[in-house]
């Protein structure tokens, strides 16, 4: 028996060692840029390696595959093809996009918004789209997302940067921006402004646990289902701490509707609360019959995750490249300039805030806008799953079961794709040579608001706000960027910066 036992091992170990030696060997004759495939692990110890830097590791990755990259993650045998090719985007994206859904597993790793437009497929995805954009292109809600956006940066925004710039103490943009984007888009949503703008800036614990969400959702898709759900069950890690996020949210949402069922109550006895707007998101939900009390919550999240994490992790990347790009900066104000003139003839003295339709038809602006977004996605990662086997435009044969994994992140820095100023923050590449519109550019080089069917329905929408946000500070303050930092990505589905954006501002005269 010992006997037996030893030979096992011993026979093993030889396997083992002639396998790392054929594979060791037969890397001469590969790119030594594109990860070892090991025997059972498959590529999984080079991502591990590199998970720190985990978006540029997998644009490297794709750039010596020439876009496109199929693999094996690891002992669960999953097989993975990644792409960062337009071509292959628009194939997956729109010409056969029933064959590539966001699938069951999908739906697990966001269970918080299960069935919801975040992570349907189908019909359910079709009906819940038409509802969405009934809903967002409502000009009633428009109006009231724009005048929330424009007191928000007069009477929060703006007064607490100057705050900063009188004493000129640093803090940090990321934070700020995600309290301001948070009440712009809670107010609509609920009804009722959150407050966490306001001057003594309280807890964030709604959006840390917003956060979390994101973070435990990057870890349930890089293991195995049977892993994280075994963690789950015994409430340990990660999903103890997405169970304790789950509480927190779904406290919020039930405390919101109270305080607008409140304010609602109010103002029918003739007292207008400060807080409630005249009409809101919630109401289109909390009177169909076939939206049960658990769909509505989930809904009210979706909504939540849809304006607030695509804002929020967008302008804290380009308040930063614009920072760094002062040319840019000067570039804008000169658009701006004209605008601000009339509003200082106006009312001398105050800071400027710009109307949203004022900035709407800015075109430089927008493509400064679009130029970080190429670079610094929200999104970073798109994930389908194959129904079907299919032969992309690349040739690449793909099998029913099989994740493909789509990087926005990897697609704006190709120099196949952008050329080979790709790395440069640019936003000259969008507007047309006589400068007064901006080119077309097809949504499968640009995925920033998503493709296809899939389309954002609040493009137009986070565009308006970002552009007076980014108006209003640029005009008003000069932003300074600590140095020293470690300015990077944190581990999230999110595109996020891990330790914040430490800055300084100064008042402009």
């Amino acid at each position: 028996m010992a006997l037996s036992i030893f030979l096992y091992l011993f026979i093993s170990t030889i396997v083992l060692i002639v396998s790392f030696y054929l594979h060791i060997k037969s890397r001469g004759s590969k790119n030594p840029l594109l990860p070892i495939d090991w025997p059972i692990l498959g590529i999984l110890p080079s991502f591990v390696a590199n998970l720190r830097n985990f978006h540029d590791y997998l644009t490297t990755v794709l750039a010596a595959s020439g876009c496109n990259f199929k693999v094996q993650a690891g002992p669960s045998s999953t097989r993975f093809f990644m792409t960062s090719d337009p071509t292959n985007v628009q194939h997956i994206f729109t010409t056969n996009h029933a064959n590539y859904l966001k699938g069951e597993s999908f739906a697990e790793v966001f269970d918080i918004v299960s069935d919801t437009l975040l992570t349907v497929d189908g019909e359910a995805c079709r009906q819940q789209r038409a509802k969405t954009q009934s809903i967002l292109s409502n000009p009633e809600i428009i109006s009231v997302m724009a005048s929330c956006c424009h007191g928000k940066v007069a009477k929060g925004l703006l007064p607490f940067l100057a705050r900063m710039a009188s004493t000129g103490t640093p803090f940090d943009m990321q934070e700020l921006i995600g309290r301001l984007v948070f009440d712009q888009t809670a107010t609509p949503v609920f009804g009722v402004d959150p407050g966490c703008l306001s001057p003594d800036m309280p807890s964030m614990q709604v959006a840390d646990a917003m956060n979390t969400v994101m973070e435990v959702a990057f870890f349930r898709q890089t293991v195995s289902s049977s892993f994280w759900k075994m963690t789950r069950w015994l409430n340990v890690g990660p999903e103890k701490k997405l169970a304790a996020a789950h509480a927190v949210l779904h406290e919020f949402v039930t405390e919101m509707m109270e305080k607008r069922n409140t304010a609602r109550q109010l103002g029918d006895h003739g007292h207008v609360h400060d807080k409630v707007s005249s009409i809101d998101i919630l109401s289109y939900y909390i009177t169909d019959p076939g939206c049960s009390d658990v769909m509505l919550r989930k809904t009210l999240l979706n909504y939540m995750i849809g304006g607030r994490d695509t804002i929020g992790t967008a302008l804290p990347w380009l308040l930063y490249s614009l920072a760094n790009n002062p040319g840019v900066v000067s570039s804008i104000r000169k658009e701006l300039a004209p605008i601000a003139s009339r509003i200082s003839t106006t009312d001398p003295g105050k800071m400027v805030v710009f109307e949203p339709a004022e900035t709407k038809p800015l075109v430089y602006l927008q493509a400064a806008l679009f130029e970080s977004l190429r670079l610094y996605p929200p999104g970073p990662i798109e994930c389908k799953n194959a129904m079907g086997d299919d032969i992309l435009p690349s040739g690449h044969r793909v099998r029913r079961g099989e994740v493909i994994l789509v990087s926005i992140y990897a697609i704006g820095r190709m120099e196949s794709v952008w050329g080979k100023d790709c790395h440069e923050f640019r936003p000259e590449r969008w507007i047309s040579e006589d400068g007064t519109r901006l080119q077309y550019v097809p949504s499968c080089k640009f995925l920033a608001f998503n493709s296809g069917p899939r389309m954002c329905l609040g493009k137009d929408i986070a565009i308006m706000e970002m552009k007076t946000i980014v108006a209003a500070v640029l005009w008003n303050f000069d932003v300074e960027v600590l140095e020293g930092q470690s300015i990077r990505p944190k581990l999230s589905i999110l595109l996020q910066m891990e330790n914040g954006l430490m800055v300084t501002v100064k008042k402009r005269t």
